[in-house]
């Protein structure tokens, strides 16, 4: 898991240098559910109940649960105001490339 978790962070990385702002955000996307693996990962025991569950015994840590939901909502929020901000300049530029957008202080 972690070989699959470094190559999701490698390829949102490599994807949110593009100078395309499509790409950028899928890059992002890509990023938060790396990011969302890894806090998986680290509340993974092996040999250990799920944190809500009915059977007596040892159960694993249910913090990084919520911090995956936290991150998942802070990652949506993110993801939104990344493609409300595409919208707005493919439809003022009527392009997604950022070589071409010129004057952005209108």
């Amino acid at each position: 898991t972690a070989v699959s978790i470094g190559l999701l962070f490698a390829t949102g990385i490599f994807q949110l240098l593009r100078r395309n702002v499509i790409r950028s955000a899928i890059g992002l996307m890509i990023l938060a559910n790396a990011v969302n693996l890894f806090l998986l990962t680290t509340g993974a025991y092996e040999g250990v109940d799920p944190a809500y569950t009915t059977e007596a015994g040892v159960r694993s840590d249910a913090l990084p649960q919520a911090l995956i939901l936290t991150a998942i909502v802070i990652s949506m929020g993110g993801t939104a105001f990344v493609l409300s901000m595409l919208y707005i300049i493919s439809a003022r530029y009527k392009t997604a490339d950022m070589d071409e957008v010129d004057n952005l202080k209108h």
